[in-house]
């Protein structure tokens, strides 16, 4: 369980969190966890200590829509998960899932990320 951040007052975050099968996405939904590459951990760390929420927006690679999105509900940890579906995970995290469900891409495209030259979100 998370503890009060420092830094309540800074707003929310939000990361796309890109997965390699849809395998990943049914564990961490059904399980509650979720694992990234060791490069986002600090990333995902950082935003969890730092900001009063983090949501994670989850898609499977070539898929077209969204799975759903959850809330961040740990800081990562060391332990790794067995049964997750990816070479090169890092560490397993809790999410709390918030909504599980198919969205199209095309419902976000008046969504354009400021820092990748206002391309669309997906």
């Amino acid at each position: 369980s998370k503890s009060p951040s420092p830094r309540q007052n800074v707003p929310a975050r939000y990361f796309i969190m890109k997965s390699s099968n849809l395998q990943n996405i049914d564990i961490s939904q059904q399980e509650g966890i979720w694992s990234t590459t060791p490069s986002n951990e600090q990333k995902l760390n950082e935003a969890f200590w730092e900001s009063s929420i983090v949501y994670l927006i989850f898609s499977v690679q070539g898929s077209g829509c969204f799975q759903g999105f959850a809330r961040m509900g740990s800081a990562v940890g060391c332990e790794r998960s067995q049964d997750w579906g990816s070479a090169g995970s890092g560490g397993v995290f809790k999410v709390e899932w918030i909504r599980k469900e198919s969205i199209p891409f095309q419902f976000a495209n008046h969504l354009l990320h400021p820092w990748n030259d206002s391309k669309k979100v997906q």
